[in-house]
C-alpha cells in the first residue's frame, strides 16, 4: 500500500525590485492611420531621448503623430519573511 505524503506550504512575501545590472529598453510602434496603422517600429533603444528622437524623424518625414509606447525592464523577486 502507498503511503500518502503531505506538504505544507508557509507564505513569505516577494517584492519585484528593478535589476540594476540589466539596461531597461524602449520601443515605440506608429499606430496613426485610418484604415489601418502606420505600423512603422523604432526597433529596442536604450533611452527615453532615442525614442524621443526616433519619433520626431517619423513625425518630421510622415506627419504621424500616434504612438505606442513600450517600457521593458528586467526585475528581479526578492523574498520577504516568511509569514
Amino acid at each position: 500500500m502507498a503511503k500518502a505524503t503531505r506538504y505544507r506550504f508557509r507564505e513569505y512575501s516577494v517584492t519585484a525590485v528593478t535589476d540594476p545590472m540589466a539596461l531597461p529598453t524602449f520601443e515605440a510602434v506608429c499606430v496613426t492611420g485610418e484604415e489601418r496603422d502606420c505600423a512603422a517600429a523604432s526597433g529596442e533603444l536604450h533611452t527615453p531621448e532615442e525614442l524621443t528622437r526616433w519619433i520626431a524623424g517619423h513625425c518630421a518625414q510622415t506627419g504621424h503623430q500616434s504612438y505606442e509606447q513600450t517600457t521593458r525592464t528586467i526585475v528581479r523577486a526578492e523574498r520577504g519573511a516568511w509569514q
